[in-house]
C-alpha cells in the first residue's frame, strides 16, 4: 500500500548548501522514529536499492554503542569507509536537533574522505514521536513507525508524524498478526499530514523499500536541479 500525496516544492535547502570549495555538497536526509520501528533496516534497504546509481554514505547515531553501524557493516550494504557512527551519550534529540556538532563533523568528514557524494543518510537513535532533525543538519527528514506499535500511532500525531517530509509506516506484513488496520492508519495519517506523503513498506520483500527509494530520488532531483 502506498499513499502517493504530491510533494509540494523541492527539498528544503540549508544555508550551507555549498562546500567550502564552492561545490554543491551531498543531499542529507535524516531518518528518525521509535526504537524497533525499522530505521536501520530501511537505511540498509535504501543503500542496496540506490548504491549502484548514487554515491552514498551513512551516519548512524546510538546513545552508548555503535550497534546500528555494526549492523550495516555486517550486511555489507556499503564499503566500511562510507559508514560512520556517532555515540551521542545522551538523548538522541540532542545530537540531531540541539547540539548537532558531532553529526556535522561526521558528514563533513565523509565528504572529505570518500566524496564527492550524492546522498548522506543520517539515522537517529531510537526515540519517541517528538524526534525531529535540525535543518542545519539535514535537508529533509523521514519518520519511520511500524504497525506493531499500534494502529493508533498516526492518530496520536506528534512532530515526527505530522511534519516529517515523508512518513513511513513499516512492517505491513505483520498487520494481520498484531490486529492493525492499515486502512485506518492510512486515513489517520492523511488527516494528520494533509498533502505530505506517506509510504507503507514491508522490508521482507526485495521491492519493499521501493516507495521510499522513489521519494529519495525525487528529493535528489530537486536538490540537483
Amino acid at each position: 500500500m502506498h499513499l502517493d500525496h504530491a510533494q509540494h516544492g523541492p527539498a528544503a535547502v540549508s544555508a550551507d548548501a555549498a562546500r567550502p570549495d564552492g561545490t554543491r555538497r551531498a543531499l542529507r536526509i535524516g531518518l528518525g522514529g521509535p526504537v524497533g520501528s525499522g530505521k536501520t533496516a530501511t537505511v540498509a534497504a535504501l543503500c542496496r536499492a540506490l548504491r549502484d546509481q548514487l554515491s552514498i554514505a551513512v551516519v548512524t547515531n546510538d546513545i552508548y554503542t555503535r550497534e546500528d553501524a555494526a549492523f550495516l557493516l555486517r550486511h555489507a550494504v556499503l564499503p566500511p569507509e562510507r559508514i560512520q557512527a556517532v555515540e551521542t551519550g545522551a538523548c538522541p534529540h540532542t545530537a540531531i536537533r540541539d547540539d548537532i556538532s558531532a553529526n556535522l563533523e561526521a558528514v563533513e568528514d565523509l565528504e572529505d574522505t570518500v566524496g564527492p557524494l550524492d546522498l548522506i543518510l543520517v539515522e537517529s537513535g531510537g526515540d519517541n514521536l517528538t524526534a525531529t532533525f535540525s535543518k542545519g543538519l539535514v535537508d529533509a527528514q523521514v519518520f519511520v513507525i511500524d504497525v506493531a506499535g499500534g494502529d493508533d500511532i498516526p492518530r496520536k500525531g506528534g512532530p515526527g508524524v505530522t511534519t516529517s517530509d515523508l512518513l513511513v509506516i513499516n512492517k505491513t506484513d505483520l498487520a494481520p498478526y498484531v490486529g492493525s488496520d492499515l486502512d485506518r492508519m492510512a486515513q489517520d495519517a492523511a488527516r494528520q499530514r494533509g498533502p505530505l506523503p506517506v509510504a507503507f513498506t514491508s522490508l521482507t520483500s526485495e521491492e519493499g523499500v521501493g516507495p521510499v527509494a522513489d521519494w529519495v530520488r525525487g528529493q535528489l532531483a530537486a536538490w540537483t536541479a
